[in-house]
C-alpha cells in the first residue's frame, strides 16, 4: 500500500497561482507568435490548426489536450494515412525541435488541466495497465515538461520515466520546478534529447515484463 503524500505550501497554494499568472501573461504577451503560428501552420498541414487529444490529467480525468500540428494528412492510393514519418515534414520537426507546437498547452495550464511542471500526460489507453506505483503520476496535473524532459526524454527506459515521475510527485518544491524550467529551456536551444520518431511502441514490453516494472519492489 503506498504512502498518502501530503502537499507543502508550495504544491498546495503557490504552484497553481504562479501557473494561471505566467500562462496568462505569456499568451498576451505572445499572441503574435501564436498568430504566426496559427498560419504557417495552416499553410504547411493544413486545417485543423491544432491537434486536439484526450489525455488523463490529475486523478486520471480526462481532458483535451492542445498541440499546434506538426503532421499533415497525406494518404496512400487506399486512403489510408501514411506513416507518422512520411507525415512530419521540414517544417512540421522544427517545431517539434524548438517545440513550439507545445504552446497551446498554456491554455490547458490556464484552465487547470495541466501545469507547467509535472510528469507529462501519456495516453489514456495506458491508465489500464498501470499499477499502483504507476498510477500515483497522477496524483498531480501533467506537466508542460518534467524531469523526464531534462534527463534525456525517450533515451531512458520506461520503468526509470515512472520513477522520475512518483520522484517528482514526493518532492514537489519551487526550487525543483525552477531547475527543471532552466533545464527545460537549455534542451530547447541545444537541442538535446529531442523526441525521436519511434513513438510508445515500446511501452507495451514493459507493460508485459511484470518483473521489472516501476514500484515492483518497493516498500512504500
Amino acid at each position: 500500500m503506498q504512502k498518502k503524500r501530503s502537499e507543502g505550501f508550495y504544491a498546495k497554494y503557490v504552484k497553481r497561482v504562479l501557473d494561471i499568472v505566467i500562462s496568462a501573461l505569456v499568451m498576451i504577451l505572445f499572441c503574435w507568435l501564436y498568430l504566426i503560428l496559427a498560419v504557417a501552420v495552416r499553410i504547411n498541414m493544413g486545417s485543423p490548426v491544432l491537434f486536439t487529444q484526450d489525455r488523463p490529467g490529475k486523478n486520471g480525468k480526462i481532458f483535451k489536450m492542445y498541440k499546434f500540428r506538426s503532421m499533415n494528412d497525406k494518404r496512400d492510393a487506399e486512403g489510408k494515412l501514411l506513416p507518422d514519418k512520411q507525415r512530419l515534414n521540414k517544417f512540421g520537426k522544427i517545431l517539434r525541435a524548438t517545440s513550439l507546437d507545445e504552446l497551446p498547452e498554456f491554455f490547458n495550464i490556464l484552465k487547470g488541466d495541466m501545469s507547467f511542471v509535472g510528469p507529462r500526460p501519456l495516453l489514456v489507453s495506458y491508465l489500464e495497465h498501470y499499477n499502483e506505483f504507476e498510477m500515483r503520476r497522477h496524483e498531480v496535473r501533467p506537466g508542460l515538461t518534467g524531469l523526464t524532459q531534462i534527463n534525456g526524454r525517450r533515451a531512458i527506459k520506461w520503468a526509470r520515466k515512472f520513477e522520475m515521475d512518483v520522484e517528482y510527485v514526493d518532492n514537489i518544491s519551487f526550487a525543483l520546478d525552477l531547475k527543471i524550467v532552466l533545464g527545460t529551456i537549455k534542451e530547447v536551444f541545444t537541442g538535446a534529447g529531442v523526441e525521436n520518431f519511434k513513438g510508445n511502441g515500446w511501452i507495451k514490453d514493459y507493460f508485459a515484463d511484470t518483473e521489472h516494472r516501476a514500484g515492483t519492489n518497493k516498500d512504500e
